[in-house]
């Protein structure tokens, strides 16, 4: 129960003038007041008068705050305590800065893919002449200089704020504290997105009728190398378990939706960032399940705001899909047409 402090203001001293008849009565009257004010100062005196020769009175009201907060601000506070995942951010930064750091990033990453293709022809890289190997390294190198220019604008503009000390925090201690333990919050966020998002699948599957269409997701765009050799393998894991979860987390976690909790509430800059985070994947047909997995990363980070926390579980999920694929692929079986089913 929130506690509320209200103080109301003291009694009202009044105070009415009336004309005395000698300078005396006024003497006596006003001893008598100053030693009744000084023995109950708080109390309201019954019949103090003064007269000052005037014929109208003049009331003096005095009014008394004890507090500075409003009762909504400590019942957040004591919400907050009662509840890790309801904590805001202390963010240094307006909505402009949000806006145009949010549109430099995505430049970043626009230029960055194009600065490559052009310069892949100048050093005498033809892709069509590649092993799958080197293609795959080519790959990792491409999501190695993407993941770093988008970073480097990223922590270019805030670092000219002071930042609090749970801003883009990586802190590898106490991994399993209840409270805020990375490694142990990592391991629920993980079992809870993949409950979630089984869920929305076969809800999905079974409100439309017919299996969606992966033709345009990157993983379908993967699969040649996926299971060629241990260097692809390799690769594909560095920049799905590694790279991107770095790059993705510290952007739509660690500064869209902490940003955000400045003017919302944090479960709705929750909701906000896991459907920019969905959005941004460019593919419609798994909007919910990305909404899933994304609002699973809010509530991880909300709740020992670490990054580290959303990037394990981000890992686990992306390099988990590869690692399966790969052994299905071993195995001998149709991933393509597994996917396509699934």
């Amino acid at each position: 129960m929130a506690v509320t402090c209200v103080a109301s203001s003291p009694p009202f001293f009044i105070f009415d003038s009336q004309k005395l008849s000698s300078s005396t009565t006024f003497a006596i009257q006003s001893r008598a007041f100053l030693l009744s004010k000084s023995r109950n100062f708080f109390l309201p005196q019954a019949k103090s008068r003064l007269n000052f020769g005037s014929k109208r009175s003049l009331p003096s009201v005095c009014f008394f705050n004890t507090g500075d907060k409003s009762g909504n601000e400590f019942r957040e506070q004591e919400s907050e305590q009662k509840w890790p995942i309801l904590r805001r951010w202390e963010v240094p930064w307006e909505w402009q800065t949000v806006s145009l750091t949010s549109l430099a990033c995505g430049l970043g990453f626009v230029l960055a893919g194009l600065v490559e293709a052009t310069a892949v022809p100048y050093l005498g890289i033809r892709p069509e002449e590649l092993s799958l190997d080197e293609k795959a390294g080519i790959l990792f190198v491409d999501q190695s200089i993407t993941t770093a220019v988008i970073l480097g604008v990223l922590y270019g503009i805030t670092s000219t704020y002071q930042l609090p000390e749970d801003f883009f925090k990586y802190d590898w201690r106490k991994p399993f504290s209840l409270r805020e333990g990375w490694l142990l919050w990592a391991g629920v966020g993980l079992v809870g997105a993949l409950v979630a998002i089984g869920l929305t699948g076969a809800a999905m599957s079974f409100f439309s009728g017919e299996t969606p269409q992966r033709e345009t997701d990157a993983l379908v765009r993967l699969l040649p190398l996926i299971g060629s050799s241990n260097v692809s393998t390799a690769c594909l894991v560095g920049i799905t378990g590694i790279l991107a979860p770095l790059l993705e987390e510290t952007v739509f976690r660690g500064f869209f939706m902490a940003s955000l909790t400045k003017w919302v509430p944090t479960p709705v800059a929750i909701i906000i960032s896991a459907a920019v985070f969905a959005l941004a994947h460019l593919t419609p047909g798994e909007f919910p399940q990305l909404f899933v997995l994304g609002t699973a990363l809010g509530i991880s980070y909300a709740q020992t705001h670490n990054l580290l926390t959303p990037i394990t579980i981000h890992a686990f999920w992306n390099s988990g899909v590869i690692l399966l694929l790969t052994f299905l692929q071993l195995q001998g079986y149709d991933i393509k047409e597994l996917l396509q089913s699934t």
